[in-house]
């Protein structure tokens, strides 16, 4: 079903559509973001109040992170949404190898270019994509400026981004996330 039908998703669209119970309106596709990977033992990013959380020798950086012996990469993880032109991403955390970390941090500062990705581990339990097994992914440089691309290896997950998910699956990412659009979206 192409999504322009579903009268959710249009309101969803609309900011000048107000949701009858409380007034509120939305713009569209929003992204989720994690502000540090799983299992870094510090605390968030966003709560510390500052662009760098150092404990020890551990850092956090809303790009990069060094925990004891591992090294992680910010990435984007897209989903397309089934039945509209429109991109979900996540902001999410991917482990790699020190040396790729390094040759990523070399590539990024023009020191020496030429990284073109390398294998990553998603470091983040996604909403509707939860399992006790690793996910593998391909971890590719973004354009210019813009953070690198996880793309799963096989799964469920890679399935989605493959085919696409729904526009409930989305609304229940979201809600899953702390944003429940959905009593918003009828009436």
């Amino acid at each position: 079903m192409l999504l322009a039908l579903d009268t959710r998703w249009r309101r969803f669209n609309d900011e000048t559509s107000a949701c009858p119970c409380c007034g509120q309106s939305f713009s569209g596709v929003f992204d989720v973001g994690y502000d540090h990977p799983d299992c870094w033992p510090h605390g968030g990013l966003r709560d510390s109040g500052k662009d760098l959380l150092q404990v020890g020798e551990d850092k956090l950086t809303s790009d990069l992170c060094r925990w004891d012996d591992h090294r992680f990469i910010r990435c984007i993880l897209l989903l397309p949404i089934k039945g509209s032109e429109d991109v979900f991403n996540f902001g999410v955390w991917g482990s790699v190898a020190p040396e790729n970390f390094y040759r990523y941090i070399d590539d990024a500062t023009g020191e020496t270019p030429g990284f073109e990705g390398c294998f990553s581990w998603l470091m983040n339990d996604l909403p509707l994509f939860e399992t006790e097994e690793s996910i593998g992914c391909d971890l590719t440089p973004g354009p210019e400026g813009h953070r690198p691309k996880l793309t799963a290896q096989d799964g469920p997950l890679a399935a989605a981004q493959s085919e696409g998910i729904s526009f409930d699956q989305l609304l229940d990412i979201y809600a899953a996330t702390g944003t429940d659009i959905r009593p918003h979206l009828n009436g």
